[in-house]
């Protein structure tokens, strides 16, 4: 059993009229049961300043009503927050999110307790160019550094404490978190890897004579992936939701974000072998 929950920040994507429907429908269901409900629309920027707790003490857990889209862009801007964040899932696949047609189920055994956390780390980045941080973030699935609209390699090393790991010539790279080892990686042959390991997962989008290997590496120590490319266009992609320029010389580095993303799993969620075998990644018979 853990802590009962009673007070919710429900955060939903900026116009979506399903997701606000439903967010009034729960505040209202929370408010019966003497339970504080927020609504807050996530917009470019967070949002989280207009949704501040009317007793001025924190939140006890986000609700993300949207689809794995939604639930990402909220978790990135809620990770200050270091609370729980659950999702109820209004897109198509809901890998990261629970159904949302259960909600009042789901709902109840937050507020009894009857619910498990999950830690999973996230990526932090700065790119450095010249010598100063040109770009800085936090991705919860990946960043990926790419080539732009040109169908032309590009260059990249990926170094390691200072070591280097090696170089390429392909597409692009991607550094994801196992819990984004079932986004773009894994669409590019990279491994699958259990959402709660602390590590990174490299993948190279169309390595050139296959030089460089999908690898998996502890999160303990920081990673660099510089720009060797002179001409072509390069860019950086963080969690498929925000895009950065880069320049030849840029020093991208990736470290373990301070904050962890805290997951609230209801008993009713299933579990993430279930999930890969119930979304298509492997079989059960």
């Amino acid at each position: 059993m853990n802590d009962e929950k009673r007070s919710f920040l429900l955060m939903l994507r900026n116009g979506d009229a399903q997701a606000r429907s439903l967010g009034q429908d729960i505040c209202s269901w929370l408010a019966e049961r003497g339970v504080q409900g927020a609504l807050c629309e996530h917009r470019v920027g967070g949002g989280l300043e207009a949704c501040q707790p009317a007793d001025g003490r924190p939140f006890d857990m986000v609700l993300v009503l949207g689809g794995d889209g939604t639930f990402i862009g909220v978790a990135r801007v809620c990770l200050r927050l270091n609370i729980p964040v659950l999702g109820l899932n209004l897109g198509r696949v809901g890998f990261l999110a629970e159904g949302a047609g259960t909600w009042p189920q789901r709902l109840e055994a937050l507020l009894a307790g009857r619910y498990s956390l999950s830690r999973r780390i996230c990526l932090h980045y700065d790119v450095m160019r010249k010598g100063q941080s040109a770009a800085s973030g936090v991705a919860v699935n990946d960043v990926v550094v790419s080539r732009g609209d040109m169908a032309r390699l590009i260059r990249l090393s990926v170094l390691r404490k200072g070591e280097r790991v090696g170089s390429m010539r392909a597409d692009g790279l991607i550094v994801s978190t196992p819990t984004g080892s079932t986004a773009y990686g894994y669409s590019a042959g990279g491994p699958l890897v259990y959402p709660e390991l602390a590590a990174f997962c490299l993948t190279p989008v169309c390595p050139f004579l296959n030089t460089f290997g999908p690898m998996v590496l502890p999160a303990d120590e920081p990673l660099n992936v510089i720009v060797e490319e002179p001409r072509s266009e390069v860019r950086m992609t963080v969690d498929g939701q925000r895009a950065f320029p880069l320049e030849s010389g840029d020093e991208v580095r990736l470290t373990r974000s301070p904050q962890d993303l805290i997951m609230a799993q209801t008993a009713g969620c299933s579990s993430y072998f279930a999930k890969l075998a119930n979304k298509g990644f492997f079989t059960q018979r």
